[in-house]
């Protein structure tokens, strides 16, 4: 009876090890890897290059009105926290006959400091005036990207109290000194403002700095741009699925692509790095392109190529 026993509990041990053996082989199968040959065409169109800073909206003119003689007693003071005025219009009267005080600058009246019959020195703040119309915002740009940064640039912006609206300025001051945080540092870019309707003094902002803009461009996907050592190429595929190796010269670039100035022509194919890929994991083979790191404030998507501007076409 014992030795029944004993081989039916064999028989069962067999089968359960034949049974794991079977369920691991058929995993690995299902885990093998399978590699992706990724392509994308030579596409032409616009590149622009952006970098982005944020903010907060700040008056262009914003200043203190001062008195400019001694001990002179005012007679009469003509405006109020409040009022608009313009430059040249008078804001003081004194009793001697002296010369008023008067607006250095447009914009609206933001606090009076004297009365009629105080008497006030050289110097004495009388008046502040801030012009709400004349608006500009200072953004904090990253160190690496501030050479970029020019005078003049163009600017899109947008204001987080109106989110369905974009305004447009111009870079006006970029900063000679920045400030240091968490070991990394930032420069103040100051941007005036075209046509600031309903922003408000201290609204936070967003600004995307147009720093260099290709009409016509040939571009790529960065990882279709190999190097080795000081060379940059690409590997061009023919119709026939033949590939071969084409140095090329690089120009403007975005996070996703790259100018390509000399080496290929619009509509060609390259080959971009492999992508391995099991039932767990997928991961992506091949040289990235070196030394050629992107604006890392971003860049536009191109416009104006051939087909969608991904940069990547089917296998």
């Amino acid at each position: 009876m014992k030795k029944w026993i004993w081989i039916v509990i064999s028989v069962l041990v067999v089968g359960y090890v034949g049974y794991q053996w079977f369920h691991t082989k058929n995993s690995e199968a299902s885990t093998t890897d399978t590699t992706q040959v990724r392509t994308a065409a030579v596409q032409k169109g616009k590149l622009e290059v952006t970098i982005s800073g944020s903010g907060t909206v700040e008056p262009v003119v914003t200043q203190d009105v001062k008195a400019t003689e001694d001990n002179n007693e005012i007679d009469e003071v003509l405006v109020s926290a409040g009022d608009e005025v313009s430059e040249g219009d008078e804001l003081v009267t004194f009793t001697d006959d002296s010369d008023p005080i008067t607006a250095t600058t447009a914009g609206t009246i933001t606090s009076v400091s004297v009365a009629s019959g105080d008497r006030i020195n050289k110097g004495s703040v009388v008046a502040h005036i801030t012009n709400y119309s004349n608006l500009q915002t200072v953004v904090a740009v990253d160190e690496l990207d501030i050479p970029k940064v020019k005078v003049n640039q163009t600017v899109t912006l947008t204001v987080s109290a109106y989110p369905d609206a974009t305004y447009t300025g111009k870079v006006t001051a970029v900063a000679e000194e920045g400030s240091s945080e968490s070991g990394s540092s930032t420069f103040n870019v100051t941007i005036h403002i075209e046509k600031p309707t309903n922003l408000k003094v201290g609204m936070s902002t967003s600004a995307t700095i147009l720093t260099a803009s290709k009409t016509d461009a040939l571009y790529v996907p960065v990882d279709g741009i190999y190097t080795n050592n000081d060379e940059k190429y690409v590997i061009i595929t023919d119709s026939s699925g033949t590939t071969s190796q084409q140095t090329v010269t690089t120009g403007i670039e975005t996070d996703e692509y790259v100018e390509i100035t000399k080496g290929v022509t619009e509509g060609q194919t390259v080959q971009l790095p492999e992508v391995s890929s099991n039932s767990s994991s997928t991961s992506q083979q091949g040289g990235m392109m070196g030394g050629m790191g992107g604006m890392q404030g971003g860049g536009m998507p191109p416009s104006g190529g051939q087909g969608a501007p991904s940069g990547k076409t089917g296998n």
